[in-house]
């Protein structure tokens, strides 16, 4: 049962592959939820610093 698994998940990624480079809207869909996906880790990833470098303003006030 675990082997058709496999088979199947391999088949269906190459199949998607084959799709993806076969087709020019199926190429421009991927390409433009990667660029989505990017811009929200890259706004997350902002965030966390932001709130790491705020969390150290914070330290350095309550050690003095």
């Amino acid at each position: 049962m675990e082997k058709l698994f496999c088979l199947g998940l391999v088949l269906g990624a190459v199949g998607g592959a084959l799709l993806v480079a076969n087709s020019y809207k199926a190429r421009s869909l991927v390409k433009k939820s990667q660029a989505e996906i990017m811009q929200k880790v890259d706004e997350m990833m902002d965030d966390k610093l932001k709130g790491e470098s705020e969390g150290e303003k914070t330290e350095k006030k309550t050690k003095k």
